[in-house]
């Protein structure tokens, strides 16, 4: 069972390289939608982080005010690093957990694991492949601001708070070039995969 991780910077493509990944055939694992599993109301996690940050980061349904969380971490990089040692250990575990079902589900199975925080978080792992979605700063900042209506400051602010292009692209044994159309991507991502089968 190939394992792969997938990771880029925010807006970078890397849910368009997930998504034709998965019509091929492969199983994703989103470390995203793991992040908001285990902090959901009644975890560990998310009573961790109330001790932790206060309770004015639990809306009034019990779940995570992710913005609240969001003000108390961003910019202060000792505060975030606190998260980060509630968090990642849960996700870590959730993740193995999910490779491991889809082994025994299909010993042939391509896993992919899409993850942006590779590099901060989890680069020990025996990944057999790590791609990069990569599109210039400039272009994810063009799509931040058009894709998701954020306001120029707000979206340099979140480029700017990610580790830099080139400490992603160092730990990369394939980069997806997303900086031109969606058809060029899906070309590279289709050549990816016809590479990952003939392995």
């Amino acid at each position: 069972m190939p394992l792969i991780a997938l990771t880029g910077g925010i807006a970078s493509g890397k849910s368009t390289i997930a998504r034709r990944l998965a019509e091929r055939g492969a199983v994703i694992v989103d470390a995203d939608a793991l992040v908001r599993e285990v902090q959901a109301p009644g975890t560990p996690v998310l009573r961790r982080i109330e001790e932790e940050f206060g309770a004015d980061v639990i809306a009034a349904d019990g779940a995570l005010d992710r913005a609240a969380l969001g003000q108390k971490v961003f910019g202060d990089p000792e505060r975030l690093a606190v998260l980060n040692r509630i968090v990642h250990p849960a996700v870590r575990a959730e993740s193995q957990r999910r490779f491991d079902e889809a082994l025994l589900d299909d010993p042939e199975a391509v896993v992919v694991y899409d993850v942006p925080l590779l590099v901060e978080a989890r680069v020990d792992d025996p990944w057999d492949l790590v791609v990069v979605a990569h599109a210039p700063a400039s272009v994810r900042l063009r799509r931040l601001i058009e894709l998701r209506g954020m306001d120029e400051a707000a979206a340099q602010a979140r480029i700017d708070a990610q580790v830099p292009d080139d400490r992603r692209l160092a730990i990369a044994d394939a980069v997806i070039d997303t900086g031109g159309t969606v058809a060029s991507t899906l070309e590279q991502v289709d050549a990816l995969w016809e590479r990952i089968r003939a392995r």
